[in-house]
């Protein structure tokens, strides 16, 4: 319960602050050791292509690991968020170690999948442990979480501030838990210094060149913002098929995901120009933001990373969706009468807005990625693919507080009345 004199209120905010802060600092040593890790990961798999044969092993060895020692953990991101709503039991600190090394073994062997996931696990487990420590009642433990997660993805993209909004708006459709807003905020700058600080230099994008105002571009936007919110519905619902079918025909993980190495194994092989869609797919994104790509690589890499995380290995979704998005733009721009830099950007966080059911998120990832101008242009994309992907995104632990269209109804509701509510504020 939050004090209302001011000495209380004072006192109440600096541990908070303190505490968030504490938990940003092991968030962002977190995610920078990870990411040069990562970084070592990819460097020897393109120098040592052969590593690709290790898919089979790898899978089993990253499933036994899970099946070892982590039972309890290997639902992921979607375990941090029914802890949230539905709390029995510290979320282990053992969560941080094995998805960093399951990330790790999908890279090192040619696994296509992110890095959003990892980071976003290892500072909401690191969180949960202060919950443990000062045994913190329910609404406390919500927001170490909410903290938690903000550090994760703020530190490992280098968007603080939409790490900042990810927190609060990932758990429930419709909903922000503005509850923790300062606490979010504090925890996510400071694991991104913390990281930025320990060397680590996120991947730089070019900010795309805007078009005057025109009613078409727009309406062009809004048409792209449909398709990519259909892009985001198809890779949520082509993984969780492939996860299905492939945990009935295989109930062990192990296995499971040694049966997928092997299948992506064969798809490499058969079809050398797969190997384009290995790994984070980093390279391909920043050339689609500048050049024409392949058609077909947005669903090129969509089906190889449904593959990958559907048969059990480990990585995040956010990059992969940044990958099929920005290179869906790209191919949408020949079609669309909007710049082919533009579609392309406003692809690379229109998808992720769809799947992951976080518009706000994904339109100021877009301002912190591309500068501040793009953000009507990402506000119509996002909340269009948002719009038109289903409430059932790639989390399925989230609740849906609010259904999409009343969500953007009530959203709008508050934008037209901002206006009146600012020259009330200005007679005061």
């Amino acid at each position: 319960m939050r004090p209302t004199h001011l000495p209380g209120v004072l006192n109440f905010y600096l541990r908070w602050v303190s505490l968030a802060a504490v938990i940003g600092v092991c968030a962002g040593v977190a995610s920078a050791c990870f990411l040069v890790s990562l970084d070592l990961a990819t460097a020897w798999r393109l120098n040592y292509p052969w590593l690709i044969y290790g898919l089979p092993l790898g899978g089993y060895v990253a499933g036994f690991l899970y099946h070892r020692f982590g039972r309890e953990v290997e639902a992921g991101n979607n375990l941090i968020i029914d802890q949230f709503h539905e709390p029995t039991a510290t979320i282990p600190w053992r969560m941080a170690p094995l998805v960093l090394i399951g990330t790790l073994i999908t890279h090192l062997c040619g696994g296509s999948a992110g890095r959003e996931g990892t980071a976003v696990q290892m500072g909401a487990s690191l969180a949960d442990q202060w919950a443990k420590v000062f045994q913190f009642a329910r609404a406390d433990r919500e927001v170490l979480l909410m903290a938690g997660m903000s550090a994760g993805f703020g530190s490992v993209f280098g968007v603080p501030f939409a790490g900042m909004i990810f927190g609060l708006e990932v758990l429930a459709v419709g909903r922000l838990q503005a509850s923790a807003l300062i606490q979010c905020a504090v925890a996510a700058c400071v694991a991104h210094y913390t990281t930025l600080s320990l060397g680590v230099q996120h991947t730089v994008y070019q900010a795309p060149q805007l078009p005057g105002f025109d009613w078409l571009a727009l309406l062009s936007i809004a048409a792209s913002g449909l398709v990519f919110g259909c892009a985001a519905r198809l890779f949520g619902r082509l993984s969780e098929l492939i996860s299905h079918y492939s945990k009935a025909w295989l109930p062990s993980l192990p296995k499971r995901a040694a049966l997928g190495g092997l299948l992506l194994l064969t798809l490499y092989l058969a079809l050398p120009e797969l190997g384009r869609y290995s790994g984070l797919g980093v390279p391909v994104i920043s050339e689609s933001l500048r050049l024409p790509v392949h058609a077909y690589d947005w669903l090129g890499k969509l089906v190889m990373t449904a593959l990958t995380l559907g048969f059990g290995f480990k990585g995040g979704e956010v990059t992969p969706l940044l990958f099929v998005g920005a290179t869906l733009g790209n191919a949408l721009s020949t079609v669309l009468p909007v710049p082919l830099e533009l579609l392309s950007a406003l692809g690379l966080v229109a998808v992720f807005a769809g799947a992951a059911n976080t518009p706000i998120t994904c339109t100021i990832m877009a301002m912190e990625l591309f500068g501040g101008s793009i953000l009507p242009y990402a506000a119509i994309a996002c909340f269009a693919s948002f719009l038109a992907s289903s409430h059932h995104g790639i989390y399925p632990a989230q609740r849906v507080q609010y259904a999409k269209r009343a969500y953007i109804s009530r959203t709008f509701k508050v934008l037209r009345g901002l206006p009146r509510r600012m020259r009330r504020f200005a007679k005061l």
